[in-house]
């Protein structure tokens, strides 16, 4: 492995990691082996194949992970894969909590990545589900049924914003928790914003 494929921003993001050092750099290495691209995207460690996203490393406080990006099309013939929520439709992860669980599972591990390019090289996609399949809570459909100019912005965002917002307003257990989250955002709707623009 040469140093040129190494990115100098994954090495700054190495440098500056208080937890899971040791695990990065080692799954880094792993990685790397298998001839990706090192990039640095949504402040993590990511590896490309041809400029198409393969795997992520990040860290929690619990675990540190691969993300494999279309992981819900690999095989997982190992029983490995997890999904981080029920919202994840795509994305799988590989958790480990100390570096001996790589060390261990590196070969498993390349095969997984291996496998995940393939997946890239053959063109396949995961079929998410549309907005529309989301149901969009009682609170929310209300206000969109009240102030046309606010269903007319919603439908005019882009379906992963609207999906954003309907997961937020349907976080909450409780009614009048998920009445404030729809208020608060009404004028950002209306400006044509995102949860998080």
């Amino acid at each position: 492995m040469t140093n040129s494929r190494r990115n100098h921003k994954v090495d700054e993001f190495l440098i500056n990691a208080k937890k899971w050092k040791e695990e990065y750099e080692k799954l880094r290495n792993i990685v790397l082996d298998c001839e990706l691209t090192e990039e640095f995207k949504w402040m993590h460690p990511c590896y490309t194949f041809e400029k198409k996203n393969i795997v992520l490393i990040h860290g929690f406080k619990e675990y540190c992970a691969l993300l494999f990006h279309k992981g819900a099309l690999l095989q997982d013939a190992h029983g490995i894969l997890i999904q981080q929520t029920e919202n994840v439709q795509a994305a799988r992860q590989i958790r480990f909590t100390n570096v001996q669980e790589i060390v261990e599972m590196e070969n498993i591990l390349k095969a997984y990545i291996y496998e995940a390019i393939e997946v890239e090289k053959a063109g396949l996609e995961v079929n998410l589900k549309k907005t529309a399949e989301f149901i969009i809570p009682e609170e929310f459909q209300n206000k969109l049924d009240d102030i046309p100019a606010l269903k007319t912005a919603f439908e005019a965002l882009t379906p992963g914003r609207q999906r954003a917002y309907i997961l937020y307003f349907s976080a909450p257990k409780q009614s009048r928790t998920r009445e404030s989250r729809v208020e608060k955002c009404i004028q950002q709707i209306l400006n044509g914003k995102g949860l998080n623009d």
